[in-house]
């Protein structure tokens, strides 16, 4: 178990880098959407490799960063029946979760991919778009976004199984909406008490 833990710890890092660094692509984006749009404005011109652009910045942040949203177990969750379990029932379900649906989905999208970059690269696809730009790199975001998160997705796997058998403590405890809202409420009465307490003083 401890080369398999190592193994995570190695995929974790990777992707916890890898996800940092591209948010920086969302401000990219943004100046270059503001800079697109003030050039319209004040000098008339445009192009849609400008617009093309935007959209590979944000696909790029959004399919980047998805394995570093796993990673932190941060992707969207109804948790109305998972929050009824106790945490060993919630492993569980996480982890055939991820062995059922979550790899089978990633790995059929590398494979799905692997040919589709593949044959644009090597036609040179140009978007359709009059002075679009070059399409192969955007699906290749696609094919390094499921790559990353198939590795992320093993990560996961292991750490279930690890924090299942009482190797390694659980990274993120589940903690209902409600508990959180109830943690947050008393976090705001606590800073109010003592904001009252130095107005006083």
């Amino acid at each position: 178990m401890a080369g398999l833990l190592a193994l995570s710890r190695t995929i974790d890092r990777i992707n916890e880098f890898i996800g940092r660094w591209v948010s920086w692509l969302i401000l990219l984006a943004i100046l270059v959407s503001a800079g697109n749009a003030v050039i319209r404005k004040a000098l008339d011109i445009s192009s849609n490799a400008w617009l093309e652009l935007q959209w590979y910045l944000f696909g790029a942040a959004f399919m980047l960063a998805a394995a570093y949203t796993l990673k932190q177990n941060d992707h969207i969750r109804i948790d109305i029946v998972y929050g009824m379990f106790s945490r060993r029932v919630q492993h569980w379900i996480d982890l055939l979760g991820h062995l059922f649906f979550l790899m089978p989905f990633v790995v059929l999208m590398v494979i799905y991919f692997v040919p589709y970059v593949s044959l644009s690269f090597h036609s040179g696809e140009m978007s359709t778009n009059a002075g679009g730009l070059i399409v192969w790199p955007a699906k290749a975001i696609l094919l390094v976004g499921f790559f990353l998160l198939a590795l992320q997705g093993v990560s996961e796997i292991i750490k279930k199984i690890a924090i299942m058998r009482g190797d390694m403590e659980d990274p993120n405890p589940f903690v209902s909406a409600h508990e959180q809202a109830e943690l947050e409420a008393k976090a705001l009465a606590e800073e109010a008490k003592a904001l009252a307490g130095e107005v006083r003083s």
